[in-house]
């Protein structure tokens, strides 16, 4: 980890590695003030050794989102002072993101109207900005040099400007959000004026020694948009504006191509940054899907980047950077993209949790202590509820035996870690694993625990963490020889005929559909190995990659499918049900099931969907009969995940923390 841990000098600011935290909206604020459930979240982080954080992002106008930090008025600065000390005094450089949304302002939120280069509808907000007129535009130059000035006086070690994502700076540079004709329209020239004016501005306003930064979209990923070349030339004019640093992200928020949902390969846009940083003699950092220090490390060895963004991978394990630099990679809780607790709660208004990490934005009020009396702790259940529970136990001395009932710890992460673009739910699996073993925690497999052998065992607290058992719906021929459960299907533990009907479109119907649609298609390895051979026409290796071997149908009796799933998510799974061939029926009921598949109602309509195989993925039930018989006959028994109820892997290792912890 020699280049991780390896200083950097970026104008007078030194950083101490090369591990930089990107700014996140955190949802944290309160009328745009500094909270202490802000200052905990990122003074934790700079304990845990990363280099620099970036805040944001800091509204400089009054469209700022509502839970976001302002930085538009002098009566923001003490709340913002407070907050660079805190992460200062830890040794990590700290810098604020300057925001302005454009036509991503909600006018509902502000009572105000979104403003923009150009009035352009927009697909994110369902609006039509105003056009700025050109006093406007001028005007928030200045509001950008003002706010940037402000920083400085409250202590931010940098500051940066974001231009990407689709937000004002990146529709000023964008062909598709600016139609403007006077002298910030036209060219790109001209669209990269306003941006520019904004480095100028800033620049001028904080002096030639205070660093500066940019957070570009490295690609729009935008039909008609700004692609990575036009990006660099952009780039290239910044650095001669007095920027300092380029950080270099994925596309727009309205893009088609997903930039940090899970299904996204590691470290995948990496090479944005890396065609910038050879047009720039500036450091660049490269962000998107950088969950692990060792791909960290290799990025910048091979010099395809000067520094690393982990925003995610911080929220996960504020103590990652530690961890790292002493060699304990196994004991690093990686993020893995699920997108449970952050981005999904950033777009419903919420607060940012985070599925792998029950502390992340509850540092204060969720911190393990000793406990009074150690105890014999009995953990009944190896998924993710009980395993969190056993390693908080553990960790604060509690003496912790867990019994498995199957073959293998993990439970549902490891049914959730099968289907395509899934397969990071393992890396928690794994985690937790290790710590069973570093904690010295007694796992049974293989145990299934029954009201006789949990009282004989003589626990002095018995955790029920019993998870939850697939429903079979009362549908006509349901117990017919061609009807399975998804669970068995994605565990392959049975197999299906060519064309399979799936009862149920929520998040396990459709991802089981996935799982089967991708039977039959080339590997990405093999495509890769046609295409730079030429092997097969571009059109032939699409199809090669897209379309298997099975005939896949999904019934789902609401309107839509995915209903269950996050708003970051569902969209990225709809669009690969599509691109598979997967044929989706929505407002139809299961009438009846047949050897020759399926009858559905929809409305007055009867009609078949044939199918060799019936898949049943139409929810749980939770398994809580144990904790039932026990709980008159244990003096402190907990019941923790979907033995409570099924719900999302966050809500049962939330579950798992506080029941380790209340012990």
């Amino acid at each position: 980890m020699k280049e991780l841990f390896k200083p950097i000098e970026i104008n007078s600011l030194r950083i101490k590695n090369r591990i930089a935290m990107p700014a996140m909206h955190l949802g944290y604020c309160e009328n745009g003030f500094v909270t202490d459930r802000l200052v905990d979240f990122y003074e934790e982080r700079a304990k845990g050794g990363a280099g620099l954080i970036i805040v944001g992002g800091c509204a400089i106008d009054h469209h700022g989102y509502p839970s976001m930090i302002k930085i538009d008025d002098d009566k923001y600065i003490p709340g913002l002072s407070r907050l660079t000390e805190a992460v200062k005094k830890h040794g990590a450089a700290i810098s604020a993101q300057l925001f302005q949304a454009g036509r991503y302002s909600y006018s509902f939120m502000f009572g105000v109207e979104p403003v923009a280069p150009s009035p352009v509808p927009s697909k994110l907000t369902r609006q039509t900005p105003r056009e700025l007129t050109g006093d406007e535009v001028l005007e928030m130059i200045e509001a950008f040099g003002t706010s940037a000035l402000r920083a400085k006086q409250a202590g931010f070690s940098a500051v940066e400007v974001i231009a990407s994502a689709g937000y004002l700076v990146s529709q000023f540079l964008s062909p598709i959000t600016n139609l403007r004709r006077d002298r910030f329209g036209g060219e790109l020239e001209n669209r990269m004026l306003f941006g520019i004016e904004v480095a100028k501005n800033i620049r001028q306003k904080v002096g030639p020694d205070y660093p500066v930064f940019f957070r570009v979209g490295g690609n729009d990923f935008m039909p008609g948009g700004n692609t990575n070349d036009e990006i660099r030339l952009f780039c290239v004019e910044l650095e001669k504006a007095g920027v300092d640093a380029i950080n270099v992200t994925g596309g727009w928020h309205e893009t088609l191509v997903p930039q940090i949902t899970m299904g996204v390969p590691r470290g995948n846009y990496v090479y944005l940054a890396t065609r910038i940083k050879q047009m720039v003699n500036i450091p660049v950092i490269a962000c998107n899907r950088i969950n692990d220090p060792v791909l960290a490390e290799s990025i910048l060895f091979d010099g395809l980047a000067d520094m690393v963004g982990m925003a995610r991978g911080l929220i996960a394990d504020p103590e990652l950077p530690l961890k790292a630099a002493q060699g304990r990679i196994n004991d690093i809780r990686r993020c893995v993209g699920c997108n449970q607790g952050c981005l999904d709660t950033v777009f419903t208004g919420g607060k940012v949790s985070c599925l792998v990490n029950a502390r992340a934005g509850r540092e204060f009020e969720l911190q393990t202590s000793p406990p009074v009396r150690l105890k014999n702790v009995l953990v009944v259940g190896g998924g993710p509820a009980g395993l969190e529970a056993a390693r908080v136990a553990a960790g604060r001395g509690h003496r912790v035996t867990l019994w498995e009932k199957s073959g293998s710890l993990g439970g549902q992460l490891n049914i959730a870690s099968i289907p395509p673009g899934r397969q990071e739910f393992s890396l928690l699996v794994d985690y937790f694993a290790y710590q069973m073993k570093e904690l010295g925690i007694q796992v049974e497999l293989n145990k299934e625990a029954t009201v006789e052998n949990v009282l004989e065992f003589g626990a002095d607290a018995v955790i029920v963490a019993t998870g939850a058992s697939p429903i079979s719906p009362p549908i006509q021929g349901s117990d017919g020889g061609n009807v399975v459960q998804a669970w068995d299907v994605l565990a392959s533990e049975v197999n299906t005929g060519g064309k399979v009907a799936i009862i149920g479109g929520g998040a396990v119907g459709c991802e089981t559909a996935l799982f089967l649609a991708c039977k039959g298609t080339i590997s990405p390895e093999t495509m890769h190995f046609l295409a730079l051979n030429r092997a097969e026409t571009w059109e032939r290796l699409v199809e090669l990659a897209s379309r298997g071997i099975k005939e896949v149908t999904i019934i789902e009796m609401r309107r839509s499918a995915g209903a269950d799933m996050g708003q970051s998510t569902r969209w990225t799974v709809l669009q690969e049900l599509h691109r598979y061939g997967v044929k989706v029926i929505t407002g139809a009921v299961a009438d009846e099931i047949t050897a020759s598949g399926v009858y559905i109602k929809k409305g007055e309509q009867r009609e078949l969907v044939e199918a060799d195989t019936v898949v049943m993925a139409v929810g749980s039930r939770p398994e809580s009969s144990l904790c039932e018989l026990l709980k008159e006959r244990v003096k402190e028994i907990y019941m923790v995940g979907d033995a409570v109820s099924p719900r999302k892997a966050l809500d049962a290792v939330y579950d798992g923390f506080t029941a380790g912890e209340v012990l």
